[in-house]
């Protein structure tokens, strides 16, 4: 069920090519061309009235040293203007090393110590952007443009070429004295070269570089000594800044995450996941075990010790380390009498918020569902992942260790962002004009859940979309349309079409198994009486809107972006608007499995049944998933819209079993003789393809 703009739109924001650090290293260059450029900005503003204020402000800081007898620079001047030799290497000095010094520091530590790199750059980055905020709005003349108290331009003297306020340079800007750049690079040097432990002659070199630069700027008349000492609280708080910013902060919920803390209410609880069955003829399974593999795993799953804390009116919670686990909770057992008994026990668990005390996640050992069988059902609220989060952390706990999806395609960066922004502005378009409220089911609005469980041949469902012409999760969709209108209760489908979300992932190959990475599309499925070739053949048009990816994109940047930006109570408001009874009816998901034969805790894993919440209103979800060659549905409702959930599950495998043997519509796109597999917008192939 995946689009080409969804898997370009992945690839724009979420991947990261093998040329992660020249793109850094760029981005690094690109860095410092911005901060060139703020500082030629504040060379460019007037120079008339600048000056007059240089003037005064040099002055004022000339009187103020005489007056507490720091005025050193005269003397140091006087003497260097007679010393040919000196005063030119003083003024090479003066243009070249504190450049040449820190620009070496930076690339030494970009290769050597990437680690430390980020927060030396940011100090490096704060301590400029504080010294332009000075010059722009303090600027002082340097002691060598005022001759009539005596200085000497050492530069002009001697003619010094490319060195500052030669020639070359004529153009920057004359008023930058206070605070002195040259003492303050040179200073970072130093305080950066004592973090990463540099070798004692490096730091002894750069010290009595700091000593040379602090004569050399007052020697040649471009700084007065206040503007040397001006350096140091500079330094000390871009570097302790800097510091700051670098400290891991806890990370805060994101949009699409906390959008389903807002929706949740007593009523719709919002935790998915899924029924795994597992071989135990041989050998049992225990609670212990469970709990043994948990604990062992937990550094690789961290949702598994945290949960959402802090949340107030105007931010979100932040994810905290939880003190301790209470076992007994995370991981019961339970024992019923056939799969009849496991369905209950998940239709109430369904039906029970999970307490926000404690990280959101459940293991239910069950025995007794099937004989040699033992059910593990595994549950996670869904801020911490999607369903396919939930299920690549349920691998995780599995195995053998399963490789990553490979990338997809590369494709240029330019070309891709341009695609994704023009699919994104014309399925904004799009879904500002889809506004047509649905039909609606008819539901209970209670916690109350009725689940049921159906697993058909893959093999099967591959045929019929062979023989049909139409995707895999067309026939889902049908399967489902179909199985309403056979099952629901009298009455239900007299309003003609069914408005269901339908989840496309966003997730990137790889990506991070935790947060939520889907954009959901509406697609209005048929459920009146009609042949189920038609009702195929109708659906199979309605998804169209699947695949052109406008509207993906746009759901996506609605729920990343926009939802990023609304304040907290506005982002809440939105998502009980939008995510209820008013814009869908349902939620009907295929999700892509596990790939192999897989063992949970050495019992070899046999069929998982996902489990997926209702949203508030809605009286329906669906979801199949591929394993072991089958595609198990796991099939969730509001008892208003049906008595028992068995009849619909049964209902839509009467619907593939006739669509498997019924004839093409006339017509109908051709049958393919191998169809290769149907790319998900995750970059997985179809659960069926």
């Amino acid at each position: 069920m995946g689009t080409h703009e969804a898997v370009t739109a992945r690839d724009a924001v979420l991947t990261r090519d093998g040329n992660a650090a020249r793109a850094h290293a760029v981005g690094e260059v690109l860095l410092g061309l911005a901060l060139f450029a703020l500082y030629l900005l504040v060379a460019m503003l007037p120079e008339a009235p600048r000056a007059r204020l240089a003037r005064a402000h040099g002055e004022t800081l000339y009187e103020l040293e005489r007056a507490l007898h720091l005025d050193v620079e005269l003397a140091l001047n006087e003497w260097l203007a007679d010393q040919s030799v000196l005063r030119v290497l003083a003024n090479y000095e003066y243009a070249i090393t504190y450049v040449a010094s820190a620009l070496a520091l930076l690339v030494w530590l970009f290769v050597r110590h990437p680690d430390r790199y980020r927060t030396a750059r940011t100090a490096f980055v704060l301590l400029n952007v504080i010294a332009l905020a000075c010059f722009a709005l303090y600027p002082v003349m340097p002691p060598r443009l005022m001759p009539d108290l005596g200085f000497v331009d050492t530069v002009r003297l001697g003619g010094t070429w490319g060195s500052w306020g030669s020639p070359l340079v004529e153009h920057a800007d004359r008023f930058a004295a206070l605070p002195s750049l040259h003492m303050a690079w040179t200073l970072w040097v130093g305080v950066e070269l004592a973090r990463v432990k540099a070798h004692r002659s490096v730091q002894a070199i750069n010290t009595v570089h700091i000593v040379v630069t602090g004569y050399v700027i007052m020697a040649t008349a471009n700084h007065f000594l206040v503007d040397a000492l001006a350096a140091v609280p500079l330094v000390a708080v871009s570097v302790y800044a800097a510091e700051r910013f670098a400290r891991p902060s806890p990370e805060r919920v994101r949009a699409p995450d906390a959008f389903f803390l807002a929706v949740e209410t007593e009523r719709a609880p919002q935790h998915t996941g899924g029924v795994i069955m597992l071989d135990t003829s041989r050998e049992p399974l225990h609670r212990a075990d469970l709990i043994r593999l948990v604990a062992e795993r937990m550094d690789r799953l961290p949702r598994f010790r945290q949960r959402p804390h802090g949340a107030g009116r105007w931010r979100r919670p932040v994810w905290r380390d939880h003190p301790a686990v209470d076992w007994d909770w995370h991981v019961a057992e339970h024992h019923v009498t056939g799969m009849d008994g496991l369905r209950e026990v998940i239709a109430r668990v369904q039906a029970e918020p999970f307490p926000r005390d404690r990280p959101l996640w459940r293991m239910l050992l069950v025995r007794g569902a099937e004989p040699g069988r033992t059910a593990v059902v595994f549950l996670m609220h869904h801020v911490v992942a999607d369903g396919i989060g939930v299920v690549a952390q349920a691998v995780a706990l599995m195995e053998p260790p399963q490789d990553p999806p490979p990338a997809g395609p590369r494709r240029g960066r330019v070309r891709t962002a341009l695609a994704a922004a023009a699919g994104t502005a014309v399925g904004l378009g799009q879904l500002a004009l889809d506004v047509a409220p649905p039909a609606r089911l008819p539901a209970a609005g209670t916690p109350e859940r009725r689940f049921g469980t159906l697993h058909v041949p893959l093999d099967v469902v591959r045929d019929v979309s062979r023989r049909h012409g139409v995707r895999v999760t067309d026939v889902v969709l049908c399967a489902v349309a179909g199985g309403l209108h056979r099952a629901a209760r009298p009455g239900a489908d007299g309003r003609g079409t069914c408005r269901v979300a339908v989840p496309l992932m966003m997730r990137a190959p790889g990506g991070a198994m935790e947060g939520n990475h889907t954009s959901a599309v509406m697609v209005d499925l048929p459920i009146g009486a009609m042949p189920e070739t038609a009702r195929l053949a109708d659906i199979a048009r309605r998804c169209k809107v699947l695949r052109s990816g406008t509207r993906a994109l746009a759901a996506w940047f609605v729920m990343r972006q926009v939802g990023r930006l609304m304040p907290v109570p506005l982002h809440a408001r939105f998502a009980r608007a939008a995510y209820s009874e008013r814009f869908l009816q349902g939620i009907v998901s295929s999700l892509p499995g596990p790939g192999g034969p897989l063992r949970l805790a050495g019992a070899p894993l046999t069929a998982v049944y996902p489990v997926v919440p209702l949203a508030p209103g809605a009286p329906l979800a669906v979801a199949a998933l591929g394993v072991s060659r089958e595609l198990c549905f796991g099939v969730s409702l509001d008892p208003g819209l049906a008595d028992d959930a068995d009849a619909l599950t049964a209902a839509i495998g009467a619907v593939i079993d006739e669509l498997r043997t019924a004839a093409p519509l006339t017509g109908a796109p051709a049958p393919e003789t191998e169809p290769a597999p149907e790319p998900a917008p995750d970059g997985r192939p179809d659960p069926a393809a």
